[in-house]
């Protein structure tokens, strides 16, 4: 079996809901050791959302699986302790709290900095460490729309709208592990030693993403609006109706494929049309296309469209439904859907792994873990605590009850 990539990094994830756990779950999925610090009584509260089977919600053992789960309070000081301890041996944190909450524990970055220069904090948020903002609540949704991307979901005449997933924490947590391994490169590779703050604000992850929005707003004041399905400025690129009531999606934006896609619906004269000849030209008309191509695809049932454009190599697709994502054997020949065992529940379909790596890739070894399952495991055999304070721990809160909540992964 080969050995994941990051087997030998060592995490510790405090947070909750989706951007920090997520950006856990990466670093898990690649053979990281990640210590997921979860609440004694109700644990992260993803374990109760959606749909809840056996007493755990099923997004739970994807979102957490490969980590291990530990219980502390940390609003107490001796939860607080633990933490400092465990800072010394991990090489990142992760944490999603609001700003200046792990400082007024007493676990903040400059008090764990003392105890360990090389610790690597990733810390995710609304707004950022600083800034006006920066105490504000701040949730993805809330990301979504000051980083722009609501302002442009829909359809002009309706209000704005989303997109139907939590994609402005997955962002963010994307770039969370690309910081993170940024400073890891920056300590160990370059032989710094040195440890550092990754700062990820929401709303920033999501501007990011916002493509040529500002300099087109700084040269010419154009305000980017909802356009519904297509993308003003690329040329055809839109979602289609087809003869039996489905929808196929085309992209003939480059000049190349434009003909091709030309020559397939039967209109072989706009190939050489001095109006299309370019993504600019084409936009100027883009109305007139799109009516054109739609002619074509309501003549046809969906499969035979997107039969014909394969054909003539024009990208082209239906729109997946989570189930047709699970009949589609694309899916399955790239491990993309992979069974996971769950006690209670047996054999769990889950979301494969992302990216492929050739020499070193991740894997799914366990399903996400029962509310402090590895408490003996780390409290007990990585931190040596005595069995005296273990059960004082016990009796005040700080941590769940050992033989409840520790099972074998």
């Amino acid at each position: 079996m080969k050995q994941k990539p990051l087997t030998g990094l060592k995490v510790l994830e405090m947070g909750q809901l989706i951007a920090g756990p997520s950006a856990g779950r990466l670093f898990a999925e690649f053979g990281a050791e990640v210590i997921k610090v979860e609440n004694p009584t109700e644990g992260d509260p993803i374990r109760k959302w959606r749909v809840v089977e056996d007493g755990t919600s099923l997004w739970w053992y994807v979102q957490a699986r490969n980590k291990k789960s530990i219980t502390l309070d940390l609003k107490q000081a001796e939860g607080q302790e633990i933490i400092k301890r465990l800072a010394l041996e991990v090489d990142i944190i992760i944490e999603n709290f609001r700003p200046g909450t792990l400082e007024k524990w007493g676990i903040g970055y400059e008090q764990l900095k003392e105890i360990n220069p090389a610790l690597i904090m990733v810390r995710i948020s609304g707004y950022g460490q600083d800034g006006p903002y920066r105490d504000k609540a701040g949730f993805g949704s809330i990301g979504e729309a000051m980083g722009g991307l609501r302002y442009l979901t829909g359809y002009p005449d309706r209000p704005p709208t989303r997109v139907g997933i939590s994609i402005g924490d997955s962002i963010s947590s994307l770039y969370a592990v690309i910081g993170a391994l940024m400073a890891v490169y920056h300590r160990d590779l370059k032989g710094t030693g040195q440890g550092q703050i990754v700062d990820v604000a929401l709303y920033e992850s999501v501007f990011s993403f916002m493509e040529s929005m500002l300099p087109e707003y700084d040269r010419t004041g154009v305000i980017r609006e909802r356009t519904g399905s297509t993308l003003p400025g690329i040329t055809p690129s839109n979602t289609y109706e087809c003869k039996d009531g489905k929808y196929i999606v085309i992209g003939a934006n480059g000049d190349g494929i434009f003909k091709r896609l030309m020559e397939v619906i039967g209109h072989p004269e706009f190939a050489v049309d001095p109006r299309f000849q370019n993504n600019a030209a084409r936009s100027e008309h883009a109305e007139f296309l799109d009516l054109t191509i739609e002619q074509w695809t309501k003549k046809l049932n969906l499969a035979e469209a997107v039969r014909r454009l394969d054909e003539a190599k024009v990208p082209a697709g239906s729109i997946y439904s989570i189930e047709d994502i699970v009949a589609d054997p694309h899916y399955h020949a790239r491990q993309m859907i992979e069974e996971v065992w769950v006690d209670g529940i047996g054999k769990l379909k889950v979301p494969g792994i992302v990216p492929k790596l050739s020499e070193t890739p991740g894997g799914i070894d366990w399903a996400g873990p029962r509310l402090g399952q590895h408490n003996e495991e780390i409290l007990v055999n990585t931190l040596k605590l005595e069995q005296k304070e273990l059960h004082s721990f016990i009796e005040k809160g700080i941590i769940g009850d050992i033989k409840e909540t520790n099972v074998k992964s």
